[in-house]
């Protein structure tokens, strides 16, 4: 049998940032109480007319530039017919005539590699209202009737579940870093439609499509696109080509398993209209560049750049760059002149630690990069050891008082080379069976002398320097 290929494309959804809804005056923002962000307009009660939210057309344009799309003279948007009980209006405000972007690309990493991702369009519309399916009944809630939505479709560009998931994990960061959206999966602020075909690897068409709806989390992409290519390729290996059919199929969370829910053979019509409600405008250039100044340095590039100029390993840049605000302390660390791998090594260990365990933003950490400088350069001096310097670390946070606080002449490190010479000598005079043991080869012996030196010292003595004296003592 031929070698088979799966060709997956992306719809992804994402719900923006923004005070109000994309048409309307009510909040746009997480609410577990029914109906509470709701105004006339979102209901689509007689005589309401929608008017365009200029922050999230703004962002739409961002994401836009971002992806390298090509963007529209003037701004459109469109009405999407269909009937269901999530639309109170019967259509849906969207864009199809001329989306905010097309023809765009962009580069992700796969396995420390990059890939170009082809997008065929990302537009601009409102979100529909939430049906809870319960055993005799479904009750709607309109909260998230006009939550403005940015949908970005992808061309057929991915050929396994790993690159969908980095492409979703690399465009959710690009959200998060310019404040466009959150992106928060459990809140269901990201979902994604899921196209699956297999083909022969010499073939020149794409197989038979299947779309998988709405599918609320990475995991569930990851999981949902193995299946699909598992079930159809199982159907191809048994010479059943015809029943790889045309449909749509939703992703069972529970049972690990795409279940069929409708034919897809021919495409709906939507019966697609220019919305007479909002009149085109034209996108005014300033405006654009002032969007373009706006976008901060993005992921990425910060991760290539901790790696290329300040020697980290890709496990450490690619864990600083994962929160916008992890990667704003790094660079905060950088220009208070901290070495680049102690700065990242105290941020991915004690502070993500910390941090984590106490479920705080980085933002809110009284730990600021000013008092890591402080703490670090302490231990550059001999001052206190790391192991004293993780305890300091600990009663700062713990007090919200200053590093040299805790810093005496009782607890500092003893570096002075004299001092130290005196107490290594003492302590060679009082084992010269153990230092006979060493000279005649027994060198892990070493270790205990190291030992005797901390004993004598409390844990004081700085252990680089009694290392290295001793190594001439003995030796």
């Amino acid at each position: 049998m031929k070698k088979q290929i799966a060709v997956i494309g992306l719809e992804m959804h994402c719900e923006l940032i923004s005070n109000s809804k994309v048409f309307s005056s009510a909040k746009n923002e997480y609410n577990e109480t029914p109906n509470s962000n709701i105004v006339p307009l979102d209901l689509a009660l007689p005589g309401t007319l929608p008017v365009v939210n200029k922050k999230c057309v703004g962002d739409a344009l961002k994401m836009s530039m971002i992806l390298n799309c090509k963007m529209p003279e003037y701004m459109y948007f469109d009405r999407k017919n269909y009937y269901y009980p999530d639309l109170p209006k019967g259509y849906q405000i969207t864009q199809m005539t001329e989306p905010v972007g097309i023809d765009g690309e962009i580069e992700i990493e796969v396995d420390e590699k990059l890939i170009p991702v082809k997008i065929h369009d990302i537009h601009l519309e409102e979100d529909t209202a939430n049906l809870d399916h319960y055993f005799d009944t479904t009750t709607i809630d309109y909260n998230r009737a006009g939550v403005p939505l940015l949908e970005l479709v992808t061309e057929p560009a991915f050929h396994s579940a790993s690159e969908a998931v980095a492409f979703i994990e690399h465009i959710i960061n690009i959200y998060r870093y310019t404040g466009i959206s959150d992106a928060d999966t459990k809140r269901g602020q990201v979902r994604c439609d899921v196209n699956v075909s297999i083909m022969d690897e010499d073939a020149t068409e794409f197989g038979t499509k299947v779309e998988v709806k709405g599918v609320n989390s990475i995991s569930g992409v990851f999981d949902t696109i193995n299946y699909e290519i598992k079930r159809q390729t199982e159907l191809k290996s048994q010479g059943k080509y015809n029943e790889v059919e045309q449909e749509t199929r939703r992703w069972d969370e529970e049972k690990q398993i795409t279940i069929r829910m409708r034919s897809k053979v021919d495409a709906i019509d939507y019966k697609y209209f220019v919305e007479p409600n909002i009149p085109k405008f034209k996108i005014d250039a300033n405006w654009i560049e002032d969007l373009k100044k706006s976008i901060p340095r993005l992921h990425l590039e910060r991760k290539y750049d901790y790696i290329n100029n300040y020697g980290l390993s890709n496990y450490d840049a690619g864990v600083l760059v994962k929160d916008i605000n992890i990667a704003n302390y790094f660079e905060e660390c950088l220009e208070l002149n901290i070495d680049a791998k102690m700065a990242a090594n105290w941020i991915t260990t004690q502070i993500l630690g910390y941090i984590n365990k106490a479920e705080i933003s980085i933002n809110d950490l009284f730990f600021t990069p000013k008092r890591l400088a402080d703490l670090i350069n302490l231990i550059n001096k001999g001052t206190i050891s790391s192991k004293q310097a993780k305890d300091i670390f600990m009663k700062v946070i713990e007090n919200k008082k200053e590093v040299m606080e805790f810093v005496s002449k009782d607890n500092a490190q003893i570096s002075d080379s004299e001092e130290l010479t005196k107490i290594i000598d003492s302590i060679i005079g009082n084992n010269p069976d153990n230092v006979e043991a060493y000279k005649n080869g027994k060198t892990n012996l070493f270790d205990f002398f190291v030992g005797q030196v901390m004993k004598e010292t409390k844990g004081k003595a700085n252990p680089v320097l009694t290392k290295e004296i001793l190594n001439k003592k003995l030796n």
